[in-house]
């Protein structure tokens, strides 16, 4: 069985991991937090899965390259000195970086893009997305992903359309924006909802995630469709064959 090494052992969503990856048929080389040896796990591991910080990335991103170990990189929160440093690991080992781990979000997703592309610019998109008190980054890394979609769709940088900060008297609202709200409560796993409004109808597609047990599930799935794949970046929708 292929062994799985877990980057954020003692988080949630490590934990959410180590309790399902023998379901799955694979084993669990190990785990580690702060101050861990990466290179240690990664060379005893047949694939990595990240769900630490975004501050621990390029130490983790070098213990992969330097042990030729694929790696799942589900940490969000990521800048766009971080999606370069994934870039480069790309280059010579096989990387998948999503917002999102969910088979069901991953078709969420494409169903937006698909919409996105099929509407006209009058119909506006607006993203919701919910999660427990204790998540740290707004909008989620899967808000930003179903954007992404949407804009994608409509053929157009997602920098371009964003719009995630209205408060005050902010004047009406612009054609062929993508809106974002976001709320924190409680111990919601995960709600999303993007919306498109046009005149007088209203299409919405949601998902809302139960448990991080659906999440585990699809990175662990995720994780071991990645072994022996050939160097280059990776996305969920490959997975599902989208």
């Amino acid at each position: 069985m292929a062994a799985i090494g877990i980057i954020g052992s003692a988080g949630r969503m490590g934990q959410a991991l180590a309790g399902v990856v023998i379901d799955l048929g694979a084993t669990l080389a190990g785990g580690i937090d702060a101050g861990g040896d990466p290179v240690a796990l990664a060379e005893s591991a047949d694939v990595l899965i990240d769900f630490s910080t975004p501050a621990a990335l390029e130490r983790t991103l070098a213990a992969a390259r330097a042990t030729r170990t694929p790696i799942l990189i589900g940490t969000t929160g990521l800048s766009a000195t971080h999606h370069a440093l994934i870039d480069a690991a790309a280059a010579e080992i096989a990387v998948l970086q999503t917002g999102n781990v969910s088979l069901g979000v991953t078709l969420l997703a494409k169903l937006v893009r698909d919409a996105a592309a099929r509407l006209g610019p009058d119909w506006d998109i607006e993203i919701l997305e919910m999660h427990h008190r204790h998540k740290v980054d707004a909008p989620s890394g899967t808000a930003l992903l179903l954007g992404e979609a949407a804009a994608a769709g409509r053929g157009i940088p997602l920098a371009e359309a964003k719009v995630a900060d209205r408060a005050g008297l902010t004047g009406a609202r612009s054609e062929g924006t993508i809106g974002f709200a976001s709320l924190r409560g409680g111990s919601v796993a995960g709600d999303h909802l993007v919306v498109f409004a046009g005149e007088g109808e209203r299409i919405e597609i949601g998902h809302r995630a139960e448990n991080r047990a659906i999440f585990a599930r699809g990175a662990i799935t995720a994780a071991l469709w990645l072994i022996g794949k050939p160097a280059g970046r990776y996305g969920m929708e490959e997975v599902l064959g989208l």
